[in-house]
């Protein structure tokens, strides 16, 4: 008669997915961290406000949020490779011939990847949003003006907005998780009539009552003149809700601090989609990292028996590839506000979880 696995079984396998995931994941992290430290100099060593130890630390504080999109990929060949190996010692033969089925001996990846799924976004999330903000920092200090935080990549920050005095139109390398004070910043000024008439650089700029407060504040006026003050204010009739929703990044603000994002957005009368997605995207990462064992073993089980580790490897790359495709396609229509945030953020784990039971289905029960 079948039966199903033990404790001291289910453990076994339970160790046996976490070493390979964990594996990858540190492996993954490890070149991660070592790409980004390798570009980061390579676009900073010329620059005088080059520092070798601002750059590598900006570089191990970002990496954390890295690994965080690296995440289901470890999860997906972490779990490929554990299949390959139980089958290489032929305990999955022996599990099979005890009456274990591969619904039976996949159970126990499933629990190990949904406890590191709850632990990623109420543990590892709150931790890796605090880093990244040290990171931002860190590397606008190192590219100084050329800083290109906010946006990941290859835009920096920008954003218009009037105050008694005239406008003023802000540049800056890098912001805080709440938006609310930017580094590295030039602050272009017009009158009323929105004629120029001067600029404004500064290492920091904070949001106060009304303005912007300029600290290391080097000015400009409109014939070019120059000075320096300690000090300097920007008007400005942005609330500090209206620059966060502007500024902010939902992925720099931690999963516990994001309802609270949402309900300032949500009172203030401002768009809340790209704080909601986000939300729901990391309640929906447990189910999206069941997928990839479930897709692994889709992959792999029968493959491999056919001794196709080429071929389990390829289809497990090719199947994460494409739900990571799939989820990126849906979060630009849940950040766009096309589709609501909880369709958006659940339906990739909840299509890939549906392939992944129907493929082992077909596999296994034929």
């Amino acid at each position: 008669m079948a039966f199903g696995p033990g404790p001291t079984l289910t453990r076994y396998l339970a160790l046996n997915f976490l070493r390979w995931i964990g594996g990858f994941f540190l492996l993954g992290s490890a070149i991660i961290f070592l790409a980004d430290t390798v570009e980061l100099i390579r676009r900073s060593v010329d620059r005088t406000s080059f520092s070798a130890s601002d750059a590598v630390l900006a570089s191990l504080y970002k990496t954390p949020s890295l690994t965080e999109e690296f995440l289901p990929f470890a999860v997906l060949f972490g779990s490929i490779a554990a299949f390959l190996a139980l089958n290489r010692r032929l305990e999955l033969a022996v599990m099979r011939a005890a009456g274990v089925s591969a619904w039976q001996f996949v159970m126990p990846g499933l629990l190990v990847v949904a406890g590191i799924g709850v632990f990623a976004t109420v543990v590892y999330n709150p931790l890796s949003a605090a880093a990244r903000e040290h990171s931002d920092v860190l590397r606008a200090r190192v590219l100084g003006k050329d800083a290109r935080m906010l946006t990941g990549g290859a835009r920096s920050i920008w954003f218009r907005q009037e105050g008694p005095s005239g406008g003023s139109l802000m540049n800056a390398g890098a912001a805080s998780s709440d938006g609310l004070t930017l580094y590295r910043v030039e602050a272009h000024l017009f009158d009323e009539t929105d004629r120029f008439r001067g600029r404004m650089d500064a290492d920091t700029a904070t949001l106060g009552d009304g303005a912007w407060t300029l600290r290391s504040v080097t000015a400009f006026d409109a014939d070019g003149n120059r000075s320096e003050t300690d000090t300097a204010t920007v008007e400005t009739a942005l609330s500090p809700v209206e620059v966060r929703e502007a500024v902010a990044r939902p992925d720099a603000i931690s999963f516990w601090r994001l309802p609270g994002a949402v309900s300032l957005a949500e009172r203030a009368g401002l768009p809340t989609h790209r704080f909601a997605l986000q939300f729901q995207v990391l309640l929906a990462r447990p189910l999206l990292l069941a997928a990839m064992v479930l897709i692994a073993a889709s992959v792999s089980l029968r493959l491999v028996r056919l001794g196709g580790i080429a071929r389990a490897v390829t289809g497990g790359g090719v199947a994460g590839f494409a739900l990571y495709i799939a989820s990126a396609v849906s979060s630009d229509h849940g950040e766009a506000g096309a589709v609501g945030p909880v369709f958006a953020a659940w339906l990739p784990g909840m299509a890939a979880s549906f392939i992944g039971v129907s493929a082992l289905l077909y596999s296994e029960d034929g």
